[in-house]
């Protein structure tokens, strides 16, 4: 018969989770001055962020780490960019449109 996998605990992946964070980011990683923060994250899993770096850490259920790190693609910012001037535009029209009725 196959062995048995025993996964491990959440409590035990929080831990391992915590101590590859600490090997690849430091420490003091948390602090304002690193730069990074945790955008989401559970037992198993974390992504933190600074600047346009993501990194993924996962935990699977034999305890092992893998670590991705990934960049803001630049279609993304486009993106952002054309967000941001759609948003203004916008609110010039508003602007425009409540003079026009409020008749001056």
């Amino acid at each position: 018969m196959a062995d048995e996998i025993d996964p491990i605990s959440p409590e035990r992946a929080q831990e391992i989770l915590e101590a590859a964070i600490r090997e690849r980011l430091g420490d003091n990683w948390e602090d304002e001055d690193s730069g990074w923060t945790k955008v989401t994250g559970h037992n198993y899993m974390a992504r933190l962020t600074r600047g346009r770096t993501s990194l993924d850490f996962y935990v699977d259920l034999l305890g092992n780490v893998t670590v991705e790190q990934s960049n803001s693609a630049p279609l993304l910012e486009t993106g952002r960019l054309l967000l941001m001037m759609l948003l203004g535009l916008s609110i010039v029209i508003a602007f425009l449109i409540v003079r026009i009725v409020s008749g001056g």
